[in-house]
């Protein structure tokens, strides 16, 4: 199962903000706290995130993403902006599909940003005194990003080439087989002339080119592509492609993936976030010298925690987000690779970032009790929280989540993270459901998630184990379940239920497990290998991990884990859930998306057919349209109110 970062969670009862003074009264008298309402369902989608931040040049003005809540077929995202002199933060673009991508000229006189208003998604320009955006780019293709040129006159960007009338008569006619892999369009590199309108394509139509940024000299791009887009491998290479000819040059081949390529402010060095060996995923920042030689890991050693995004320093040090067990934190790198000290940050935990000309940072905070704000530092004084996009959550008691460690079975410290409902009186047994991250190469964060928080309103603890394989604590760490899914990663969640019940938390006779994707897996896993849970919900799982990385995109990930089933079938069999199905007895909710093309629909089908075949009592429910990430908001509420409803049939 191709990666995917999971957001984090946790415990303990305790209300986010008192409500304001009821009414008028003698003074000196004081009104009691008014009880927050449990979260709802319904309240739960009501959640905006934030991303993708940019600082004008000048530093002077902040673009931010803001994803909105589900409505209707899907999420809306807008572009806001703020003002640091006012602290005015006005949305800017109003159109009624999305905004994304802001990227301000090298003037700072306007700003670009991707637009699907016209059906697909297209450059746009915006002055940033704001007024009707203007459309740069036109086609029937969707340009996935782009980059201003240093001096203002092009972008780059990347987009497939557009369908031909063939091919579009074709399709009306319904005459539109199509050959697999050949008859694929693959996104190209090309560059706009802003002031004509003239568009050029720099990379052939063989290649496929994922990411893009100029030199800053202005004569060169540097992207990550490949031409062998068909290669289930890993076969991506960072290459130079000149401005003028589209000559290319390649500068490295980097094993396993890699992304967010950026290169330093001397144009010297090439940054990327790749891995330490050749997997399973992204992890320590490595800078690649641009007149060649070998890539440098500059954060291995001194920081050895998952790098999540980094920006570079005027000095040519480098200021990343990293991963720290549930927290994000801020890590201060200098060329040589040491780590600097940072003014302490309470309760900081940074996201998505952006970094001023003058060092200040603009960065997006959140904890398992308090959703997403933009905050601003200027790395001397204090924070500054900035928005208020999810105030609105303030009204609701939300659980705070109690971090902890547990040794399990061979001793390993495992962290986790324990919700408690509201009131509890710190001696009675609860009912306990154990949620397991996706991934595996994710983590639980310390972050809003919504299963557990709606749980913990209904009486439910919630336990969210960081079992082994998970970022946040070390390479090491993450290979550590390595040809090994089921086995010590199984034993680390159950070591942390037993750990729950010894202490008198959790009721033996009232557990329950759950998860998606990875965490999907996990529990169809524990329902094969164990009768204590008395419910699980299993989203987006894999039932067979054989015909899993048959059928998958981007199988090369479980590759790193297991090899290929075609040379070592063993491992994918004996870890597979399917294969022990006739051992489950405990009732199973599965939730699929239909047209999920990372955990495919076939592989809840096969869970499902088996539990029918030894009379356990489950559902299959499929959702249309959506994929591994639900978009629709019918779905997204359905979803939730249904593993409520499930839990609280078989543990109530």
């Amino acid at each position: 199962m191709p990666l995917r970062r999971s957001l984090g969670r946790c415990a303990a009862a305790a209300l986010l903000a008192l409500a304001a003074l009821a009414g008028t009264l003698p003074a000196q008298e004081k009104s009691p706290a008014r009880a927050l309402p449990p979260l709802t369902p319904e309240a739960a989608l009501n959640l905006r995130t934030l991303s993708d931040l940019q600082f004008s040049p000048d530093g002077a003005r902040l673009a931010v993403v803001v994803t909105e809540p589900p409505k209707g077929e899907g999420r809306a995202h807008h572009i806001w902006v703020l003002d640091k002199a006012t602290s005015a933060l006005r949305q800017f673009t109003f159109s009624a599909k999305s905004e994304t991508s802001p990227r301000w000229s090298p003037d700072g006189s306007a700003l670009a940003f991707l637009s699907n208003r016209e059906e697909f998604a297209q450059i746009y320009l915006l002055r940033a005194g704001g007024g009707e955006a203007a459309p740069l780019t036109k086609g029937k293709r969707n340009i996935t990003s782009f980059a201003w040129s240093p001096d203002g006159k092009q972008l780059a960007f990347l987009a497939p080439d557009a369908k031909s009338d063939a091919e579009e008569k074709r399709e009306k006619d319904k005459d539109d087989a199509r050959a697999v892999d050949k008859d694929d369009k693959r996104a190209r590199l090309w560059l706009l002339n802003v002031a004509s309108g003239e568009t050029r394509a720099l990379t052939a139509a063989n290649w496929q080119v994922s990411e893009v940024v100029w030199h800053p000299a202005g004569d060169a791009l540097l992207i990550a592509a490949t031409d062998h887009p068909e290669s289930d491998q890993e076969t991506q290479r960072i290459l130079a492609v000149s401005a003028t000819d589209g000559t290319m040059k390649q500068i490295a081949a980097p094993r396993g993936p890699f992304g967010n390529l950026r290169v330093s402010p001397n144009g010297g060095i090439l940054g990327y976030i790749g891995c330490r060996e050749d997997g399973p995923a992204p992890h320590d920042l490595l800078l690649q010298p641009l007149a060649g030689g070998a890539a440098r890991n500059l954060t291995g050693a001194s920081l050895d925690r998952a790098v999540f995004d980094y920006r570079w320093r005027p000095d040519g040090g480098i200021l990343a987000v990293a991963a720290d067990g549930f927290r994000t934190i801020f890590a201060a790198v200098t060329p040589q690779g040491l780590r600097q000290e940072l003014p302490a940050l309470i309760s900081a935990n940074p996201g998505s970032f952006a970094l001023a000309p003058n060092g200040e940072i603009a960065f997006v905070s959140q904890t398992a009790s308090e959703p997403q704000e933009l905050w601003l530092w200027d790395q001397k004084l204090a924070l500054r929280k900035v928005s208020q996009f999810n105030d609105a959550w303030r009204q609701y008691a939300l659980a705070k989540p109690d971090y902890y460690q547990y040794k399990s079975f061979d001793g390993l410290a495992i962290e986790a993270a324990l919700l408690k409902p509201a009131g509890y009186d710190g001696k009675s047994k609860l009912p306990l459901i154990a949620l397991i991250h996706g991934g595996p190469t994710g983590n639980w964060q310390d972050a809003i998630e919504t299963w557990g928080q709606l749980l913990a309103a209904r009486g439910y603890a919630v336990f969210y184990p960081n079992i082994r394989g998970s970022i946040g604590y070390g390479q090491k760490f993450v290979e550590s379940n390595r040809a090994d899914w089921g086995g010590a990663d199984f034993k680390d969640v159950m070591a942390g239920v037993d750990d729950l019940v010894a202490r008198g938390i959790a009721d033996p006779d009232k557990l329950g497990i759950g998860g998606w994707s990875y965490g999907g897996y996990m529990a169809e896993w524990a329902i094969t290998q164990t009768t204590r849970f008395k419910a699980a919900v299993s989203g987006a799982g894999m039932a067979n991990l054989i015909s899993e990385y048959g059928t998958e995109e981007h199988p090369s990930y479980d590759e790193w884990f297991w090899s290929v089933p075609y040379e070592k079938p063993e491992g994918f069999l004996n870890s597979s859930p399917f294969l022990y199905l006739k051992n489950a007895k405990t009732p199973t909710l599965i939730l699929q998306g239909e047209a999920d093309s990372i955990d495919p629909l076939g592989q809840s089908q096969e869970l499902y057919r088996g539990l029918k075949r030894y009379g356990v009592e489950t559902e299959l429910v499929v959702y249309p349209r959506e994929n591994h990430g639900f978009a629709e908001e019918k779905h997204v509420l359905d979803r939730l109110k249904r593993i409520l409803a499930w839990y609280d049939k078989h543990l109530k």
